[in-house]
């Protein structure tokens, strides 16, 4: 099955275009249509290792087809051919394979038959904003990226793939501010929250597995204009997160050399960072699965060490039990400090979402990521409400190593490593900031990955400069990945003494962009059941389905509402250490370094609104069609799918319901 659907596209194209090709489901980015078929659009091909596809497409012999010529031609010439193919894996590609396996004609229209070159078109005098070229355009499936990333990945993406410095570091502050209950209610109910949206941005994903899902499934579903200030908001979450990582790494290495100079370990995690991205989706997910099973191992670990510690005590102490709950308190400024550990706790949860947005770049998305939305349950169970009642349990809200946090980065500060320390273990603190390090990589490397991908998708629809959406012929959007790595060098501000300014600004641009992203999904996917019911399909041909359904959408959006309603008012009137009230200038600070991702949705969504005269998309209007990879051929698959299912034993199915 893993073959299956890329078997299928590449047998309807066949048919479709009176091109036999007997493929292994592998289309592969520079193999010649040559390597699997003696056949070509235009007959046999005299030159079977020549003659490329894109010589027989119709755009021409170009992009891809000479790299793959002068890669054979290359092959031989040592270092001089490696570095050759090297630059020139660099050169624009024009992705003719992917391009030609979509349902499309040749003149690059979508299966409706409109262009989806321009999204800005002239109507009496004014610009508006036309749907369906939008749509078209970014919901095909016909990408430039590179489909790379197997079921292996998606899982460890989906289970360990952005556990950081949110649940690793910032948890103390969460625990200080609002006490381990406060902790515990907030995790769980941002839990509930996530989960119920992560099942509809499942549903959502499989359905149509398109580069820059979040921006892509507003404006399709919703209104366009809310839809470009999506992506932009989700693209600078990532794009703030990069810097924060990177310079919590250099301030965890003075856990061992107070004296280091962080620039030196700003630079090494920066150049790893741009290393692992140069390899493609498949080096991010290579990267991602090797650094979800230390971290996976790393919380296991921390959980099996906080029961023994928990019962068996410390060298000072005896049995621990649940005295930090009596004394001092299960609770610490009261409903404030329980609001206000929201949008930690919502800060630690993200990069969840990440699954839905790789799909685009996924073999079989149909099959590998309904299994990966479903490990986002024990995710949220194992890794965080189990290690955070663990915290709360071992770590007293009052630890003045909590309180003298510098920022929220400040290892030195994690609850994980002083419940360790207050073991009175020697090395477990080091191996602890070790998994930490790791850490800071692997969300530094999903922040790349993230608004890259999400810049990209935004220039194609001409939302963003048009020159972020170039994609080269390995895959990579080159130029977005560029420009992320760019706004990393703020890492290096670290050393100002202003230090603690920098990250409230940073973790200010990323506080709530993921409640509004995650709300916009669940109100995505309860207007695409809409559509979905109005253009009479059945639920049954949904080859994943919220478990959750509608009304799952729906708790999903008013507690991510009730989230942002809570954020704001704590933003307002936040919490005050101290006799002397705020002044109206501290107040304001206040609001804009807690909710600026609200004013900077809201701008987005009013000028392109006035500039496109844009409104909300009608039921009647949406298109729940385009970028289908299963579209055309579903009965096939759905036969498929239901004979392999027969054949599973009872505890498979089981399994296969739960993971």
């Amino acid at each position: 099955m893993a073959g299956f659907d890329q078997d299928i596209e590449l047998s309807a194209y066949s048919h479709s275009h009176g091109l036999g090709i007997s493929g292994n489901g592998r289309s592969g980015r520079q193999r010649s249509i040559a390597e699997v078929s003696s056949f070509t659009l235009g007959g046999a091909s005299p030159s079977p290792r020549t003659k490329s596809f894109a010589d027989v497409s119709p755009g021409g012999s170009h992009g891809r087809s000479k790299s793959i010529v002068a890669a054979s031609d290359g092959a031989g010439g040592g270092f001089h051919g490696t570095m050759s193919r090297f630059v020139d894996s660099f050169r624009r590609g024009d992705g003719t394979i992917n391009k030609n396996l979509d349902f499309d004609d040749d003149n690059n229209t979508s299966s409706h038959g409109y262009s989806s070159h321009s999204i800005s078109r002239g109507h009496g005098g004014t610009r508006y904003y036309d749907l369906r070229p939008g749509t078209g355009k970014i919901n095909t499936p016909s990408s430039l990226l590179a489909r790379e990333l197997k079921g292996r990945h998606l899982q460890m993406i989906a289970i360990g793939g952005s556990i950081g410095t949110g649940l690793f570091v910032a948890s103390g502050k969460t625990l200080s501010d609002g006490g381990p209950a406060s902790v515990l209610i907030a995790y769980l109910i941002i839990g509930v929250m996530l989960f119920c949206t992560i099942q509809a941005l499942g549903e959502l994903a499989v359905i149509f597995p398109v580069a820059g899902s979040f921006s892509a499934f507003s404006t399709r579903f919703l209104d366009p204009s809310w839809g470009f200030a999506m992506g932009w908001n989700y693209a600078l979450q990532w794009i703030g997160v990069l810097p924060l990582e990177v310079l919590a790494g250099a301030m965890t290495i003075g856990y061992w050399n107070k004296e280091i100079n962080k620039a030196i370990f700003v630079t090494i995690f920066l150049v790893i960072i741009f290393i692992i991205n140069l390899f493609g989706a498949k080096g991010y997910g290579e990267a991602e699965f090797i650094f979800a099973i230390i971290k996976v191992t790393a919380v296991v670990g921390f959980i099996l060490l906080g029961i023994v510690i928990n019962i068996g005590g410390t060298p000072t102490e005896g049995y621990i039990g649940g005295k930090y709950w009596e004394d001092p308190g299960a609770f610490h400024n009261g409903f404030k400090g329980l609001c206000s550990v929201f949008v930690t706790a919502a800060f630690a949860f993200a990069g969840t979402e990440l699954v839905g947005l790789a799909a685009a770049e996924t073999a079989n998305p149909r099959k590998s990521l309904p299994t990966a939305i479903k490990q986002v349950f024990w995710r949220i169970s194992l890794f965080y409400i189990v290690s955070m009642t663990l915290i709360g349990l071992l770590v007293p809200y009052n630890e003045p190593r909590l309180l003298n946090a510098q920022n929220i980065a400040d290892a030195s500060a994690s609850p994980f490593v002083i419940a360790i320390e207050s073991a009175g273990a020697t090395v477990l603190p080091s191996v602890m900031n070790g998994v930490i390090l790791i850490s800071v990589i692997s969300v530094g490397n999903s922040a790349v990955y993230g608004s890259s991908r999400t810049l990209a998708a935004l220039a194609e629809l001409g939302q963003a400069p048009a020159i972020l959406a170039y994609v080269d012929r390995r895959g990579r959007p080159i130029v977005a990945i560029l420009v992320t790595m760019a706004v990393g060098l703020l890492a290096y501000l670290g050393d100002v003494p202003s230090q603690k300014n920098i990250f409230d600004w940073l973790l200010a641009i990323s506080g709530l962009s993921s409640i509004l992203t995650w709300a916009s999904t669940c109100l995505a996917h309860i207007r695409l059941r809409k559509a979905w019911a109005y253009n009479h399909r059945s639920v049954q041909d949904i080859a994943f389905k919220a478990q959750g359904g509608v009304i799952g959408s729906w708790i999903g959006f008013i507690l991510n509402f009730l989230v942002l309603v809570t954020q704001i008012w704590v933003s307002i009137d936040p919490l005050h250490q101290g006799d002397t009230p705020l002044t109206t200038k501290e107040r304001v600070r206040s609001f804009f370094v807690s909710c600026l991702a609200i004013p900077v949705v809201l701008i987005c969504t009013i000028v392109h609104k006035w500039y496109y005269k844009t409104k909300w998309v009608r039921i009647e209007d949406m298109d729940v069609d385009t970028g289908r990879r299963d579209f055309g051929r579903l009965g096939i698959i759905k036969a498929q799918e239901k004979e392999e299912r027969m054949g599973w034993p009872r505890w498979k199915r089981v399994y296969r319901f739960m993971c």
